[in-house]
């Protein structure tokens, strides 16, 4: 089953610095750096995810700025497609799926930000597309949520939404596992 990469929302802004800056999204990054090379050197599909925000009152990923930047640790490089997208899903109104079915990509490996939201939602859409889903783990990241008063915290928020996709959607593992298991092949 052909995969592809799908690199959601690696942008600026969830660094340091940046104006939504997520637990741990260096390590993720890097994670995601190390599956970007593990593609590119068997020259397999990989697509990155840009998401511009179009919605009033956005606080970051906001158009001309350097927060909507992809970051620099998986910056796309001239011949890569990059898929800009407005909303969660990174199919929604996008040319994400056109892309996948002629790259003839079956199984989409899904890393990136955030857990609960972007990850989350292109998943579920890919799944329910057709597609065999790996989400990579630890090239994920999140940031406390609230509810009802309460502080979650981001490796619960994460944990649970990797062990709610794993139940269905996807199977879930390591970067050096996804890289392990695919030079076995």
């Amino acid at each position: 089953m052909k995969p592809g990469l799908i690199l959601i929302d690696i942008q600026n802004d969830y660094f340091a610095g940046g104006n939504m800056e997520l637990f741990d999204m260096e390590r993720a990054a890097d994670n995601a750096k190390k599956l970007l090379a593990s593609f590119r050197n068997a020259k397999l599909p990989l697509f990155h995810i840009q998401h511009i925000s179009t919605r009033p009152g956005a606080t970051f990923f906001k158009p001309d700025t350097t927060g909507v930047e992809i970051n620099e640790r998986v910056l796309p490089q001239s011949d890569e497609i990059v898929v800009k997208k407005h909303f969660p899903n990174s199919f929604r109104e996008t040319g994400l799926l056109e892309y996948l079915k002629n790259s003839g990509v079956e199984t989409v490996v899904i890393c990136g930000a955030m857990s609960h939201m972007c990850v989350d939602a292109t998943t579920r859409a890919a799944f329910d597309l057709g597609f065999n889903c790996i989400v990579i783990e630890d090239a994920c990241a999140t940031r406390d949520l609230q509810h009802k008063g309460e502080i979650i915290e981001a490796g619960k928020v994460h944990g649970a939404f990797m062990s709610a996709l794993s139940a269905l959607y996807a199977r879930v593992i390591s970067a050096d596992d996804y890289i392990l298991d695919k030079g076995k092949r």
